[in-house]
């Protein structure tokens, strides 16, 4: 294993140049130091740098705790694995730990050639290193004593053996699990059959044979160390050079054996023929050619195979609440049957988690499910995430000069009611769903409301279904710069996930705006979304049943009407807890302490190496 040079670790050159630009402000606060800094080793599969690019809400949030940690003075070291490796010879190398870089005050190292690969969707058929992988956790637990780590925080172990958690607690160090979706229970990782419906009893395992396609894993760590072997020695353009050369044999060699030496090509038409507008010849007349029709415009735009609409499973109102209630009875509950090697998986999962010194996840459904799989309840306890953009959506919210204000009225307004779908185009998040609400709004109810969508992924698809209405917009993927400036385009936020969502930034983003939401009834979001026929006085949301497109577009209709009023933004922070940054990154802080002194260890006191198993 390689570490970087010794002047660049010290804890002073790690934390300095941050909080220098952090206090350069004459008008801010300088960030609070920690009085006795912690020694703490975080662990993922993302890269740090990378934030929410890789890894998305799990990886921002993950790497502004290491940089807010790293800004109190603490010594923070990150690991990553399962994304990166090397050659070694013509094949893919033993797993080694190596130094990546230095960023926001944390160094940062990676896990090369791991038997398990990240993400954890491309692990699916490897259950039993998954499981256990010894030689792994024999590097990481050596690394930990290199770096000095006192305790330990896993925010994902996607790339890692579920043995590692019990050899951290074992070599004396306490380990802080924060999971950020249900990887630990589901090697899907979203409790999600066939990425369309919601798995509320995974029968002892045998429900999960084939739930995803999965991959032929040494073949991919081959792939994988062969072409970031290649970039890292040639560059990306060569690299993708050779790469597209050795792709290209086999076609050729078929082309030879036909006799045609060059294949020929003949590019294909790039628009459809038909004429987009079935009143092309009305010009500027507003008389339109069928009376009946609305404001809908028909470009006869073509679906691919690859855009064609994916199905999913509608969710029942009280889904939460089944698979919590299948998890009762103890261990005759069917979440502790293990039928075959995913069921052996899930009760590996569930007892990495009760090695661990605490469990804290992000809402407290979450953390109500992993119990109902068998973690002991009183090692878990709900820890709400607080971001540097959450705040600084808040402060602009409440320096607004319409804070105080409702933001729509339909008796008064003078323009539509604005609906915002911030996320991905990935199937769990629901982005179907709504396109399928759209189209079944009545047209005076459509044409008073007007929907922003952006989502990260291939939209092309939805850009061509929904081009039918002008009142809809699809924008592609956004960053936390446009977010910020975003929340002023919109009235509504809509949340359609079709899975159990845990702590969704989105819905937070949205609260800490002000903002009232549309939000389906699964996972997480019941935590703070108060709907009108449980909370008349102090609603905050309408929730619907996941997956259910008719009911969605009932919740839009009742808002578009004013049957139910939207709250202005001081009423919406009234009616929501949200946790600030800046207390986030202390009661975590609080907790490694906690769980530090639980072990008997003095939070300052390094550990002596024979207390590391090697």
């Amino acid at each position: 294993m390689s570490t970087p040079p010794s002047e660049s670790r010290p804890d002073a050159a790690r934390a300095g140049p941050a909080q220098a630009r952090l206090a350069s402000s004459s008008h801010a606060p300088a960030w609070p130091r920690a009085a006795a800094p912690l020694n703490i080793a975080i662990i993922g599969w993302a890269r740090l740098s990378s934030q929410q690019r890789e890894g998305s809400g799990y990886n921002l949030s993950k790497s502004e705790l290491a940089r807010g940690l790293a800004l109190s003075g603490h010594s923070v070291s990150y690991l990553s694995g399962g994304m990166t490796f090397r050659l070694a010879g013509l094949s893919c190398g033993k797993p080694h730990i190596v130094h990546r870089e230095n960023w926001g005050g944390v160094s940062c190292f990676e896990l090369r050639n791991s038997l398990n690969v990240s993400p954890a969707a491309w692990n699916f058929n490897n259950m039993r290193a998954e499981i256990r992988e010894p030689d792994s956790t024999a590097l990481v637990l050596r690394w930990l004593a290199d770096v000095g780590a006192r305790v330990v925080h896993v925010h994902s172990q996607e790339g890692y053996g579920l043995d590692l958690i019990s050899a951290i607690e074992a070599s004396g160090r306490p380990v802080v699990v924060t999971p950020h979706n249900y990887w630990f229970v589901c090697p899907q990782v979203d409790l999600l059959h066939h990425e369309r419906t919601v798995c509320t009893d995974y029968q002892g395992g045998q429900r999960c044979v084939g739930c995803l396609s999965g991959t032929d894993v040494l073949k991919l760590r081959n792939q994988r160390a062969w072409g970031q072997t290649l970039e890292y020695g040639l560059g990306i353009y060569w690299a993708d050079v050779v790469r597209k050369a050795a792709y290209g044999i086999k076609p050729f060699l078929r082309s030879v054996a036909r006799g045609e030496l060059l294949a020929k090509h003949q590019p294909g038409p790039m628009h459809p023929e038909a004429l987009a507008d079935p009143e092309l010849a009305l010009g500027f007349e507003t008389v339109r050619a069928d009376p009946d029709a609305d404001t809908t415009l028909q470009h006869n735009l073509p679906l691919s195979d690859a855009e064609s609409p994916r199905d999913y499973a509608r969710a029942q109102w009280g889904t939460n609440e089944v698979l919590l209630d299948n998890g009762r009875g103890g261990e005759k509950s069917v979440h502790r049957i293990s039928l075959n090697i995913y069921g052996q998986r899930r009760a590996a999962g569930v007892e990495a988690l009760a090695a661990a010194s605490l469990v804290t996840p992000p809402s407290d459904y979450l953390r109500k499910v992993h119990v109902a799989m068998g973690v002991p309840e009183e090692k878990t306890r709900w820890v709400r995430l607080g971001q540097p953009h959450f705040d600084q959506i808040n402060r602009r919210t409440r320096r607004a000069p319409y804070y105080e204000q409702r933001p729509w009225d339909p008796s008064t307004a003078t323009r539509p009611l604005r609906f915002s779908f911030l996320g991905t185009t990935r199937p769990n998040k629901g982005l179907e769903v709504l396109a399928r609400a759209i189209p079944l709004l009545d047209k005076d109810i459509r044409q008073r409301c007007q929907f922003m969508i952006r989502a990260q992924g291939w939209d092309w698809g939805f850009r061509k279904r929904l081009s039918k209405y002008p009142e809809v917009s699809v924008w592609g993927g956004y960053d936390l710069l446009q977010l910020i400036s975003a929340m002023s385009e919109y009235e509504v936020g809509l949340l359609t996930h079709i899975w159990l969502e845990n702590s969704p930034l989105v819905l937070l983003e949205n609260f800490h705006a002000g903002k009232m939401v549309v939000c389906s009834r699964l996972g997480g979001p019941v935590d703070w979304v108060k709907d009108p026929a449980q909370h008349p006085g102090e609603y905050n949301g309408l929730l619907f049943p996941g997956g259910d497109e008719e009911a969605l577009a009932a919740c839009i209709a009742r808002l578009a009407t004013g049957e139910v009023a939207i709250p202005s933004p001081r009423e919406i922070h009234e009616r929501v807890v949200l946790r600030s940054y800046p207390d986030h990154v202390l009661e975590l802080e609080a907790i490694y302490r906690e769980v530090l002194n639980a072990n008997g260890v003095q939070p300052g006191v390094p550990a002596s190496d024979s207390s590391v198993r090697r």
